[in-house]
Protein backbone atom coordinates (compact mmCIF):
# COMPACT_ATOMS: atom_id res chain seq x y z
CA UNK A 1 0.00 0.00 0.00
CA UNK A 2 1.24 3.29 -1.01
CA UNK A 3 1.30 6.09 1.60
CA UNK A 4 2.98 9.02 -0.09
CA UNK A 5 1.47 11.60 -1.28
CA UNK A 6 2.43 12.29 -4.70
CA UNK A 7 3.07 15.60 -6.13
CA UNK A 8 0.63 17.20 -8.52
CA UNK A 9 1.78 17.87 -12.01
CA UNK A 10 1.36 21.12 -13.54
CA UNK A 11 0.76 23.30 -16.96
CA UNK A 12 2.08 26.81 -18.29
CA UNK A 13 -0.16 29.61 -19.00
CA UNK A 14 0.49 33.00 -19.37
CA UNK A 15 3.66 32.91 -17.19
CA UNK A 16 1.94 30.98 -14.51
CA UNK A 17 1.40 27.29 -13.18
CA UNK A 18 -1.91 25.63 -13.76
CA UNK A 19 -2.80 22.35 -11.85
CA UNK A 20 -5.13 20.39 -13.64
CA UNK A 21 -7.31 18.12 -11.93
CA UNK A 22 -8.57 15.71 -14.45
CA UNK A 23 -7.92 15.70 -18.46
CA UNK A 24 -11.13 14.97 -19.87
CA UNK A 25 -10.56 13.24 -24.06
CA UNK A 26 -13.34 13.00 -26.78
CA UNK A 27 -12.51 9.69 -28.63
CA UNK A 28 -13.62 8.81 -31.96
CA UNK A 29 -13.95 12.72 -33.37
CA UNK A 30 -12.53 12.50 -36.68
CA UNK A 31 -13.73 9.99 -38.99
CA UNK A 32 -10.59 9.16 -41.07
CA UNK A 33 -9.14 8.32 -37.52
CA UNK A 34 -12.37 5.96 -36.81
CA UNK A 35 -11.64 4.37 -40.47
CA UNK A 36 -7.78 3.78 -39.35
CA UNK A 37 -8.04 1.93 -36.57
CA UNK A 38 -11.30 0.00 -37.85
CA UNK A 39 -14.01 0.99 -35.49
CA UNK A 40 -17.28 2.15 -36.12
CA UNK A 41 -18.53 6.10 -35.80
CA UNK A 42 -19.81 6.36 -32.19
CA UNK A 43 -23.84 6.94 -31.95
CA UNK A 44 -22.74 9.85 -29.04
CA UNK A 45 -19.86 11.30 -27.77
CA UNK A 46 -17.21 9.12 -26.11
CA UNK A 47 -15.65 10.21 -23.56
CA UNK A 48 -13.18 9.23 -20.77
CA UNK A 49 -10.93 10.87 -18.48
CA UNK A 50 -6.84 11.21 -17.41
CA UNK A 51 -5.92 12.13 -14.09
CA UNK A 52 -3.43 14.37 -13.04
CA UNK A 53 -0.75 11.95 -12.48
CA UNK A 54 -0.72 11.57 -16.46
CA UNK A 55 0.35 14.74 -16.75
CA UNK A 56 4.03 15.00 -17.85
CA UNK A 57 6.54 16.94 -19.59
CA UNK A 58 8.94 14.30 -20.81
CA UNK A 59 8.24 11.73 -23.33
CA UNK A 60 8.87 8.50 -21.96
CA UNK A 61 7.66 5.35 -23.83
CA UNK A 62 9.86 2.60 -21.95
CA UNK A 63 10.31 -0.70 -23.97
CA UNK A 64 7.78 -3.53 -22.59
CA UNK A 65 4.38 -2.23 -24.30
CA UNK A 66 3.68 -0.82 -27.78
CA UNK A 67 2.90 3.13 -27.35
CA UNK A 68 1.07 5.45 -30.29
CA UNK A 69 1.18 9.13 -30.57
CA UNK A 70 -2.08 10.92 -31.04
CA UNK A 71 -2.07 15.06 -31.48
CA UNK A 72 -4.72 16.78 -30.34
CA UNK A 73 -5.88 20.17 -29.75
CA UNK A 74 -6.36 20.82 -25.94
CA UNK A 75 -8.11 23.55 -24.37
CA UNK A 76 -7.64 24.94 -20.72
CA UNK A 77 -10.69 25.39 -18.51
CA UNK A 78 -11.70 28.35 -16.04
CA UNK A 79 -14.75 29.62 -14.80
CA UNK A 80 -16.79 27.32 -16.54
CA UNK A 81 -15.38 28.24 -20.40
CA UNK A 82 -12.16 27.49 -22.57
CA UNK A 83 -9.46 30.37 -22.05
CA UNK A 84 -6.33 29.24 -23.68
CA UNK A 85 -5.31 26.10 -26.33
CA UNK A 86 -2.36 24.01 -26.48
CA UNK A 87 -0.94 21.17 -28.65
CA UNK A 88 -1.48 17.97 -26.50
CA UNK A 89 0.16 14.12 -27.08
CA UNK A 90 -2.67 11.42 -26.06
CA UNK A 91 -0.40 8.60 -25.63
CA UNK A 92 -2.17 5.29 -25.85
CA UNK A 93 -0.94 1.65 -25.41
CA UNK A 94 -2.55 0.23 -28.11
CA UNK A 95 -2.51 -3.67 -28.60
CA UNK A 96 -3.89 -3.16 -24.41
CA UNK A 97 -6.63 -0.72 -25.47
CA UNK A 98 -7.66 -3.52 -28.48
CA UNK A 99 -7.88 -5.89 -25.98
CA UNK A 100 -9.99 -3.77 -23.59
CA UNK A 101 -12.51 -2.88 -26.76
CA UNK A 102 -12.71 -6.61 -27.41
CA UNK A 103 -14.13 -7.47 -24.11
CA UNK A 104 -16.02 -4.72 -23.56
CA UNK A 105 -13.70 -3.62 -20.52
CA UNK A 106 -12.98 0.35 -19.84
CA UNK A 107 -10.07 1.57 -21.17
CA UNK A 108 -7.85 3.64 -18.81
CA UNK A 109 -5.27 0.97 -18.52
CA UNK A 110 -4.35 1.95 -21.76
CA UNK A 111 -5.34 5.62 -21.50
CA UNK A 112 -5.07 7.01 -18.26
CA UNK A 113 -1.70 5.64 -16.92
CA UNK A 114 1.11 7.94 -15.69
CA UNK A 115 2.83 10.07 -18.01
CA UNK A 116 0.31 9.73 -20.74
CA UNK A 117 -0.71 13.57 -21.54
CA UNK A 118 2.18 15.68 -22.56
CA UNK A 119 1.23 19.52 -23.23
CA UNK A 120 2.63 22.34 -25.35
CA UNK A 121 2.40 25.82 -23.65
CA UNK A 122 -1.06 27.09 -23.45
CA UNK A 123 -1.88 30.47 -24.92
CA UNK A 124 -4.80 32.59 -24.92
CA UNK A 125 -7.89 31.55 -27.61
CA UNK A 126 -7.61 33.14 -31.27
CA UNK A 127 -10.00 34.89 -31.97
CA UNK A 128 -12.29 32.61 -34.37
CA UNK A 129 -10.94 28.85 -32.32
CA UNK A 130 -13.01 26.84 -35.52
CA UNK A 131 -9.80 27.85 -37.26
CA UNK A 132 -7.59 25.83 -35.05
CA UNK A 133 -5.51 23.30 -37.15
CA UNK A 134 -2.53 20.87 -35.24
CA UNK A 135 0.29 19.90 -37.03
CA UNK A 136 2.26 16.76 -35.91
CA UNK A 137 5.84 16.12 -37.57
CA UNK A 138 8.03 12.49 -36.44
CA UNK A 139 11.36 12.48 -37.38
CA UNK A 140 10.75 15.50 -39.67
CA UNK A 141 8.14 14.04 -41.38
CA UNK A 142 4.70 15.43 -40.90
CA UNK A 143 2.28 12.27 -39.75
CA UNK A 144 -0.98 14.18 -38.22
CA UNK A 145 -3.04 17.52 -39.72
CA UNK A 146 -6.39 17.91 -38.79
CA UNK A 147 -8.29 21.19 -38.31
CA UNK A 148 -11.43 22.02 -35.48
CA UNK A 149 -13.94 22.37 -38.50
CA UNK A 150 -13.12 18.40 -39.46
CA UNK A 151 -14.20 17.25 -36.09
CA UNK A 152 -17.80 15.42 -35.76
CA UNK A 153 -18.22 17.26 -32.45
CA UNK A 154 -16.76 21.05 -32.70
CA UNK A 155 -14.59 22.28 -29.23
CA UNK A 156 -18.13 24.06 -27.94
CA UNK A 157 -19.98 21.17 -28.48
CA UNK A 158 -17.93 19.12 -26.55
CA UNK A 159 -17.26 21.80 -23.37
CA UNK A 160 -21.33 21.48 -23.23
CA UNK A 161 -21.41 17.92 -23.50
CA UNK A 162 -19.79 17.47 -20.78
CA UNK A 163 -20.78 20.05 -18.49
CA UNK A 164 -24.30 17.81 -18.72
CA UNK A 165 -22.63 14.87 -16.67
CA UNK A 166 -19.53 16.84 -15.09
CA UNK A 167 -18.23 19.50 -13.31
CA UNK A 168 -15.15 21.13 -14.91
CA UNK A 169 -12.89 22.67 -12.30
CA UNK A 170 -10.69 25.84 -13.02
CA UNK A 171 -7.57 24.13 -14.84
CA UNK A 172 -9.01 21.17 -16.18
CA UNK A 173 -8.06 19.92 -20.10
CA UNK A 174 -10.41 18.90 -22.69
CA UNK A 175 -9.02 16.55 -25.43
CA UNK A 176 -10.59 17.25 -28.05
CA UNK A 177 -9.71 14.26 -30.15
CA UNK A 178 -6.78 12.80 -33.12
CA UNK A 179 -6.92 12.78 -36.28
CA UNK A 180 -5.80 10.07 -38.98
CA UNK A 181 -1.67 9.02 -38.88
CA UNK A 182 -1.84 7.71 -35.41
CA UNK A 183 1.38 5.27 -34.87
CA UNK A 184 3.92 3.82 -32.62
CA UNK A 185 6.61 5.13 -31.55
CA UNK A 186 10.18 4.18 -30.60
CA UNK A 187 12.98 5.02 -28.30
CA UNK A 188 14.97 8.25 -29.58
CA UNK A 189 12.16 9.39 -32.13
CA UNK A 190 11.71 13.14 -32.03
CA UNK A 191 8.44 15.03 -32.26
CA UNK A 192 7.11 18.50 -33.14
CA UNK A 193 3.70 19.73 -32.71
CA UNK A 194 2.16 22.65 -33.36
CA UNK A 195 -1.17 24.63 -33.44
CA UNK A 196 -1.88 26.71 -36.17
CA UNK A 197 -4.95 29.43 -36.38
CA UNK A 198 -5.69 30.76 -39.38
CA UNK A 199 -2.64 29.54 -40.83
CA UNK A 200 -0.72 31.04 -38.20
CA UNK A 201 1.26 29.23 -35.71
CA UNK A 202 -0.11 29.83 -32.09
CA UNK A 203 2.34 27.90 -30.48
CA UNK A 204 5.15 24.68 -30.67
CA UNK A 205 6.67 22.36 -28.45
CA UNK A 206 9.26 19.65 -29.40
CA UNK A 207 9.72 16.21 -27.34
CA UNK A 208 12.37 12.95 -27.84
CA UNK A 209 10.64 10.07 -26.99
CA UNK A 210 12.82 8.11 -24.10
Amino acid sequence: MRLSIPVLNSIRFEKRQVTPGKVVCVGRNFVEHISELGNEVPEQMVIFVKPNSAISDTLVIGTDEEIHYEGEISFLVEQGKYVAVAFGLDLTKRALQSTLKAKGLPWERAKAFDRSALFSEFVSLPSNPEQLELLLQLNGTTVQQGKAKQMIYRPATILEEVQTFMSLQDGDIVMTGTPKGVGQLHSGDKLHGELLADGKRLVSSNWNAA
